[in-house]
């Protein structure tokens, strides 16, 4: 449901490829998600938060883009590839459950993921913008579950 999710943001954000950032969003996208209070950031904040860093990233090299709406890109029948940061974090993911011992794959093992991301990572990015501590969100998830919670 979030890799879904995820695919939506992309395609509304005008992104070709799905990116972490996206996949960060469509955690956050998973209706009664655990990982909303665990990051203590909502959807429409986070969404917020990434189009300030990307206005700010086009900024830096000159280009302003004030005033200006990206348009979505169409529904393709093309399957929308993912980016190497993003393929990682579907490794890891299945990382992540295999070492809770889970046989299914959760939302919760996405999320613990994601918080593994590094900067420049676009996800790791936005979660210092958001002032996301990832160590501090793993301790909780990993507290809170036995990490086997909604799929991913």
């Amino acid at each position: 449901m979030a890799v879904r999710s995820a695919h939506e943001e992309a395609r509304l954000r005008g992104d070709r490829r799905i990116g972490t950032e996206h996949l960060l969003l469509g955690v956050l996208d998973v209706p009664d998600s655990a990982a909303v209070p665990a990051l203590g950031v909502d959807l429409a904040t986070t969404r917020a938060a990434l189009d300030v860093l990307d206005r700010t990233a086009l900024a830096a090299i000159g280009i302003d883009v004030e005033g200006v709406e990206r348009a979505p890109i169409p529904v393709s029948r093309k399957r929308t590839p993912f980016t190497s940061g993003a393929r990682s974090v579907i490794k890891r993911t299945v990382t992540e459950a295999r070492g809770a011992g889970s046989r299914r794959i959760g939302l919760d093992h996405l999320l613990l993921a994601i918080l593994a991301c590094e900067r420049p990572d676009p996800a790791a990015e936005l979660m210092a913008h958001l002032n996301i501590d990832p160590a501090a969100v793993r301790a909780s998830m990993r507290k809170l579950s036995g990490t086997g919670g909604q799929a991913a």
